[in-house]
């Protein structure tokens, strides 16, 4: 059976565009506990520039083979990671490390 997990990266035009991501990057998916809008919300980190956005966590922005933020909020500590496998348009999406 695949356990392969996947998440989008959604806000970037926020912060530096999707332009940022290269399928291969490694980046840190951080709980993102004082977050005033989502109590699940995930933050994506990117060395050495930052925040480059969230982990889709809504109905409207989750793509479909992908999990929520809320989905994957409690199988993480404080911090995971991902590889950048995709980038579509604004949206990049990431294949979840195994510890995850």
């Amino acid at each position: 059976m695949d356990d392969k997990r996947f998440v989008a990266i959604v806000g970037c035009d926020k912060y530096f565009g999707a332009e940022i991501f290269k399928p291969g990057q490694r980046v840190k998916l951080v709980k993102d506990l004082d977050n005033p809008y989502d109590g699940e919300a995930i933050r994506v980190e990117l060395e050495p520039v930052g925040q480059v956005g969230y982990v889709a966590n809504s109905v409207h922005t989750v793509p479909k083979g992908c999990c929520s933020a809320g989905r994957i909020y409690d199988s993480i500590a404080q911090e995971a990671f991902g590889m950048v496998r995709f980038v579509v348009r604004s949206t990049a999406l990431l294949e979840l490390e195994k510890t995850v």
